[in-house]
């Protein structure tokens, strides 16, 4: 089952993971330092708080589909390199408390979108690939 991910960075975590809590029914699916995710099953979608600065309004941090393999993941980079799109691959990154493998692509106002599978639990939330280098794109955990 893939589902649509949301990504918001907030300036009341907190109060943030309340307020969700509350409209969807549901309690964090992971809690970690500064981060807090949903998996909301009706209707589908994984919710991402990440924490900005506090008092700030709440912000899109970065768009997403969360798949259930790295076979989807490579099958949609195709896909949208065949349409013409920029992608940036991440392989084996530790983004948001998880080891994953993903594509980027940027809407037509620069709103980051990835396609995702998550393969591990991970510690951190490290915004490094495993390799140390800088990450492919902007959006999650930037």
């Amino acid at each position: 089952m893939s589902r649509v991910q949301l990504a918001l960075r907030v300036g009341d975590l907190e109060g943030s993971v309340d307020f969700y809590r509350r409209l969807f029914g549901v309690e964090p699916a992971k809690r970690r330092p500064g981060y807090a995710n949903f998996a909301v099953a009706e209707p589908p979608l994984k919710l991402v708080l990440l924490e900005g600065e506090r008092g700030q309004e709440t912000a899109l941090d970065h768009l997403g589909v969360e798949v259930e393999s790295t076979e989807e993941v490579t099958a949609a980079t195709r896909r949208l390199a065949a349409e013409g799109m920029d992608t940036a691959v991440e392989e084996n990154t530790t983004c948001c408390y998880a080891v994953q493998d993903k594509v980027w692509v940027h809407g037509p106002g620069k709103e980051p979108w990835e396609v995702y599978v998550v393969k591990a639990d991970a510690p951190t939330a490290d915004k490094v690939s495993p390799a140390g280098q800088p990450r492919a794109a902007a959006g999650c955990c930037s």
